[in-house]
């Protein structure tokens, strides 16, 4: 995992529809490209960092790198949980997220009980995490100064 801090960027697509309707814990998810292009040496797993919608305000973020056991997926996904509350869905803008740290790895779970729990947990360890000066610094980097000609619906 020598690639972190990873910065990716990519349009915001439908995922499989779970994360606010069964976790009530709402995901952006990225096109398969973006999955696809991701450094051999990122393992499956959960990851925090910062993300932004467009030229927004950049977040807390955690994101989920895998297929998902309890789901059984059959493909491999990139689902971010931007610790914010948007107004409504954002499907089509442009996500940037910085990956900068590893919180575990992904596993399955007996009941969807547990699976939100450990989701939970892993929200409250990386708010902790992220206030760390090392990582605080990363929500300012360049990365995030999206000139609005490249942003998408005029946000």
């Amino acid at each position: 995992m020598r690639h972190l801090p990873y910065f990716c960027r990519g349009q915001v697509v439908r995922g499989f529809g779970r994360g606010s309707k069964q976790l009530g814990i709402p995901t952006a998810n990225f096109p398969e490209q973006v999955v696809d292009n991701l450094p051999a040496d990122v393992s499956t797993g959960i990851y925090y960092g910062w993300a932004s919608v467009g030229s927004g305000d950049v977040h807390k973020m955690v994101v989920s790198i895998g297929w998902n056991p309890y789901y059984k997926n059959t493909k491999k996904s990139m689902e971010t949980h931007i610790m914010h509350t948007f107004k409504e869905d954002f499907y089509g803008e442009i996500l940037n997220v910085a990956i900068v740290g590893y919180l575990r790895p992904e596993k399955n779970f007996d009941s969807l009980e547990s699976l939100i729990s450990a989701i939970q947990g892993d929200i409250e360890e990386a708010k902790k995490r992220l206030d760390l000066p090392e990582h605080l610094k990363l929500k300012e980097d360049n990365f995030f100064q999206v000139p609005k000609s490249k942003i998408m619906n005029g946000h």
